[in-house]
């Protein structure tokens, strides 16, 4: 008798475990084995029946519909870099699919770990140029780490397991799966899985490797440690601080690097490179040792080759190896997961104190403060207004960020603490992606503040959203900096094509409480500089969507500025406005 009872329990398990659902069925269970609970997308013909079977389960994984596949990608993507889980978004064939290609590339050009599921025609209809049929494997190869079209529902949980699998192993990015809608309609044995999670490690750093980074630490007398991306990817900013404290050096972040390392500690400098600090750019022309982690060295940091950090011997610490050599040639390099190998590094080194160069960095913090001039005591300057907007969250909000002067603004005046406050396109400088990013990464963090900062150009291209917001009650507060231009084009413009100022400015006289109004939000409006804290406070306190517009200067600049391709100690300081 307790044979037949142990048989039967045991069968009832098996049966729970292995079950016949159709592939719209299995792509969800597979969701819901990696973890994810949401997911962004936009429905159509040929996810018809991936979208019959979210009706289905609904309770377990929540759908957000935003109004364009792209808004969908870019909250797929704010959503992963907020929190460091994968981003999920869903899209049907044609259209559909390469509506998402915009956010794949940026999500690709700043390592951010995001599954794409797209639709496709029947396997029997494919390269016929059937209705709403593209190759967008094809499409997206170059902007993904890895893609898949899925012809055999045999193999497509186990795809769906690769693609979470591969976008997280080693440097994070995009992968894309696509399945024809017969594969999700037919019907196939599942069995459930325990995910499998990369080991970053890299565990290939030699002793030898250690002692030569050793060597040229202790041999420094002037270091200087820059921070990127990878640095929060790897959750490295402990090893990181515990780092920089004992070799006794001043730090840089780039832009993707924003909150790595706490920008209200005293040994940070600001940003390095084009739209850097003059304290980074003195700081990197006299070091004598250079520390990249969990950076690409990209060419919006370096500037001229030439100027950049001639004093100083490099050590680049990557999870890559695609990226050692590839823009500065190093001297050492440690090629691993950076919270792994500082931390193995951290275990070797002994206390060095460098008192004249942490001084003399001081110095120039103190002489070559990040200002911007008021002109009339009325005047609202973007400083004023992200330094209050700063003052007001207590520099513990995520801010997310369109592309732009805003964008500058942003990395240069808000004190970043921690790791995943700042969401922003870096890489690949796309307008139009805060709105989506900032809805994905306040319903990753629901507990959070989340404001995404815009300029009236970048607002235009996605401003769709604001129906996304409010019809999923997402308190995301819209910062809107209205200057009737397209600011950075406008002031490059300026410096450098003789002030023709050629399709730069907007004169679209967009009524924004009206649209504010349109999308049953709260509008706010921004003229003088006696309105920003009331304001600000306000849309902080409103607990739902607000759109704040904040009127400012079309001649207010970003600066410093390095011209492409300028000598990085040479930062322009001021742009005279004499029109």
């Amino acid at each position: 008798m307790g044979l037949i009872i142990a048989g039967f329990y045991l069968t009832m398990r098996w049966e729970k475990l292995q079950m016949k659902l159709t592939g719209a069925q299995i792509i969800l269970e597979c969701l819901l084995e990696q973890g994810v609970d949401t997911v962004f997308g936009y429905p159509g013909g040929s996810v018809l029946n991936l979208y019959d079977a979210l009706y289905e389960y609904s309770g377990k994984i929540r759908h957000i519909l935003t109004a364009h596949e792209q808004g969908a990608a870019h909250a797929a993507d704010g959503y992963a870099r907020s929190t460091g889980k994968t981003g999920v978004v869903i899209a049907t064939s044609g259209p559909g699919a390469t509506n998402l290609v915009t956010g794949i590339a940026t999500a690709y050009m700043d390592s951010v770990p995001v599954v794409a599921i797209t639709g496709n025609v029947a396997v029997a209809a494919l390269g016929l140029d059937s209705f709403q049929e593209v190759d967008i494997t094809g499409i997206t190869m170059p902007i993904t780490k890895h893609n898949f079209i899925v012809k055999d529902i045999a193999k497509l949980a186990d795809t769906i397991r690769q693609a979470f699998y591969i976008a997280n192993e080693g440097r994070p990015g995009p992968v894309l799966i696509d399945v024809p809608k017969d594969i999700t309609a037919a019907v196939f044995e599942y069995e459930r899985k325990e995910p499998v999670h990369p080991d970053n490690y890299c565990g290939n750093v030699t002793e030898e490797d250690i002692a030569s980074a050793i060597e040229l630490i202790q041999a420094s007398e002037k270091p200087f440690v820059y921070t990127g991306g990878g640095v929060i990817s790897s959750g490295a900013s402990e090893a990181v601080k515990k780092f920089v404290d004992l070799i006794d050096a001043p730090v840089s972040s780039s832009l993707m690097g924003q909150g790595s390392f706490d920008n209200t500690d005293p040994r940070y400098m600001g940003m390095l490179g084009m739209h850097g600090t003059k304290t980074a750019s003195l700081a990197i022309t006299e070091c004598d040792l250079f520390v990249g982690i969990g950076t690409r060295f990209s060419d919006r940091v370096i500037c001229d080759i030439k100027s950049f950090a001639p004093n100083a011997k490099v050590l680049q610490i990557d999870i890559d190896p695609a990226e050692i050599n590839k823009n500065i040639r190093v001297e050492s390099q440690l090629i691993g997961d950076v919270r792994y190998v500082l931390d193995r590094l951290n275990q070797r080194l002994s206390q060095e104190s460098h008192p004249e160069w942490m001084t003399k960095i001081g110095g120039w913090k103190a002489q070559y403060p990040l200002v911007m001039v008021e002109d009339y005591e009325e005047m609202v300057t973007p400083q004023y207004v992200i330094e209050t907007l700063d003052e007001l969250t207590k520099g513990e909000a995520v801010i997310a960020t369109e592309v732009g002067q805003h964008q500058m603004w942003a990395a240069q005046f808000y004190n970043f603490k921690h790791p995943r406050q700042f969401v922003s396109s870096g890489g690949l400088g796309t307008m139009g992606y805060g709105l989506g990013a900032s809805l994905g990464a306040q319903v990753g963090n629901p507990d959070k503040q989340v404001v995404n900062i815009a300029g009236d150009g970048s607002f235009h291209m996605n401003c769709n959203e604001l129906v996304t917001l409010y019809k999923q009650k997402i308190p995301v507060v819209e910062l809107l900096f209205n200057n009737n231009v397209l600011g950075m084009v406008r002031q490059w413009q300026r410096l450098f094509y003789g002030k023709r100022f050629s399709q730069t400015t907007l004169d679209r006289n967009t009524d924004y409480m009206k649209l504010a109004e349109a999308y049953h939000i709260k509008g706010l409006r921004i003229t003088k500089k006696s309105e920003v804290r009331p304001a600000l406070e306000e849309a902080l306190s409103t607990g739902g969507p607000v759109l704040v517009e904040c009127v400012i200067d079309k001649d207010i600049n970003v600066l410093p500025m390095v011209p492409a391709g300028g000598a990085i100690n040479q930062p322009i300081m001021e742009i005279e406005i004499d029109d």
